[in-house]
């Protein structure tokens, strides 16, 4: 069965770095849109970035010029990087994807990592 493991998370200061990674694994036939979702106690998850299949991305106001998001299709990984991080930035980090595999087409999501910005 298809697996997404998410790896990455982190304590770090405001100001620095993090880079996250979900790696794909399973009976893989093609992978579609991936992204980052986060959430924190009490609060809805929100998407952070997004990137399609083709390259186009998308991000949240809060995370724009701060975060990148990319692919590698053949690794089936999707990243996260993560600069300039703020104390708000502090959530659950979860990925998701829409996957191709047996019986079609499904929507996916991580076990989520841990991000925390604190000084």
């Amino acid at each position: 069965q298809v697996q997404l493991v998410e790896s990455g998370g982190g304590l770090v200061q405001p100001g620095e770095s993090l880079r996250l990674s979900c790696a794909a694994s399973g009976n893989i036939l093609g992978i579609y849109n991936m992204g980052w979702y986060r959430q924190t106690p009490g609060k809805q998850r929100e998407l952070v970035a997004s990137i399609s299949s083709g390259g186009n991305t998308n991000y949240a106001d809060s995370v724009k010029g701060r975060f990148t998001i990319s692919r590698d299709n053949a690794k089936k990984t999707v990243y996260l990087q993560m600069n300039s991080l703020k104390p708000e930035d502090t959530a659950v980090y979860y990925c998701n994807e829409d996957i191709w595999a047996r019986g079609g087409v499904k929507n996916y999501w991580g076990q989520g990592t841990q991000v925390t910005v604190s000084s």
